[in-house]
């Protein structure tokens, strides 16, 4: 078997293996804060939004960091520094007795995350150009395949081992995760010193140029910012169209869950075409359709036609981030492909941390069907912009090196 579908294959279990460890203690943050000694509502809940998006703030900020380290070491020596890093810290939640520890260790949890990303930038940089479409979407399907099922078993497994235990066995997952890279996944690089001596004003002066990456970059940051602008508001959201219904917890769960379902069914297929018939086109008719599609969910009448829709999206954007990152792997250097992806993920995470706040902050000022009005508006003026610069910059676009 080749060395590249080798990787993907051991990459997708590992990409699965991190995105449910890291999901699995969502569902019951709130409640373990609580264990720690907050229990006035709007203490814990300022809590539980510290904790949350620490990871997130932490992460937006030391990605380039490590990406500019792996164009330098490699991106199997960051898988291994970040899985290793991870388990250690998510195990050592479990021990701590004060909710400010819980977010210290949130927030160095973002200083070491990267595992997703790194695994990213190594299938894309061994992956034939005219494949990379498809490697990266299937890849894509096993980080949103573990962050869907990650919760629910997050829920089970707390009530079952109680939650201290569910960190250590995320600790011990993140391990085997680990241990799969080590002796599975085979690298073949080579740093180029002048590379690794660039600057990151000089690495983003030399990607402006390009005219494509950074507006890419930007691309990820809206498409997060879009994903996550609607989650504060799901449940609100169905509560409203389902206001006699018992389940709502159910109905919130399953409109979350259908987006990523859609994005596993479509992601591979996409980044397919991407290969055939060239990744700027899938990006940019995905971005206009999810446009579209945010439009007709400020104006369902019942919870299950919101899921119908929230499905459908998820088959709409199962495209976007495959495109992006072989865009970015076709038009950046080998040689400065980390630290570009690095920049990608910091751009991704800035999306997650931006997203739930502009959201809640559109739904409290006006209402929660102004949420998709503005997303829309976001992701045609994106998808314009993107346009705007393929066309212009089109003549200037490089070949990678």
């Amino acid at each position: 078997m080749e060395a590249w579908r080798r990787n993907l294959y051991v990459l997708w279990i590992t990409n699965f293996i991190m995105g449910s460890s890291m999901s699995l203690v969502i569902p019951f943050l709130p409640i373990y804060i609580q264990q720690l000694g907050i229990h006035q509502l709007s203490a814990l809940e300022r809590w539980s939004g510290l904790v949350f998006s620490a990871t997130f703030m932490v992460s937006a900020f030391v990605q380039p960091l490590w990406g500019r380290l792996s164009d330098r070491v490699g991106r199997k020596v960051m898988l291994i520094r970040s899985g290793i890093g991870m388990a250690l810290v998510m195990a050592s939640m479990g021990f701590v007795h004060h909710v400010w520890q819980l977010f210290a260790l949130r927030g160095l949890l973002g200083a070491v995350a990267g595992f997703i990303v790194s695994a990213t930038a190594l299938q894309a940089t061994q992956t034939p150009p005219e494949q990379a479409g498809r490697a990266l979407g299937t890849l894509q399907t096993g980080a949103v395949a573990g962050n869907l099922i990650g919760p629910f078993l997050g829920g089970v497994l707390a009530d079952t081992i109680g939650i201290r235990h569910v960190f250590f066995l995320t600790g011990i997952l993140q391990i085997l995760a680990t241990l799969l890279v080590i002796f599975f996944v085979q690298e073949n690089f080579r740093p180029s010193p002048a590379a690794t001596r660039m600057s990151d004003r000089e690495f983003l002066r030399k990607m402006r140029q390009t005219g494509i990456i950074l507006p890419l970059f930007v691309v990820t940051l809206v498409i997060q910012m879009g994903y996550l602008s609607i989650e504060p508001i799901v449940t609100i959201y169905v509560r409203q169209l389902e206001p006699h219904a018992k389940n709502i917890s159910t109905l919130a769960g399953a409109t979350f869950a259908a987006i990523g379902l859609g994005n596993i069914i479509s992601a591979p297929r996409l980044g397919k075409l991407a290969d055939k018939i060239g990744a700027q086109r899938v990006l940019l008719v995905s971005l206009v359709i999810a446009a579209v599609l945010y439009l007709p969910q400020a104006y369902v009448h019942n919870a299950y036609q919101l899921m119908v829709l929230r499905l459908i999206l998820g088959l709409a954007v199962g495209g976007l981030q495959p495109s992006v990152q072989a865009l970015i792997r076709r038009y950046t250097p080998t040689s400065l492909q980390g630290r570009a992806f690095g920049f990608n993920s910091s751009f991704l995470f800035a999306g997650n941390l931006v997203g739930p706040l502009l959201g809640g902050f559109v739904s409290s000022i006006w209402h929660i069907q102004s949420v998709f009005y503005v997303t829309a508006i976001l992701l045609f003026i994106d998808a314009m912009w993107l346009y705007y610069a393929i066309i212009r910059f089109r003549s200037r676009i490089l070949p990678a090196s």
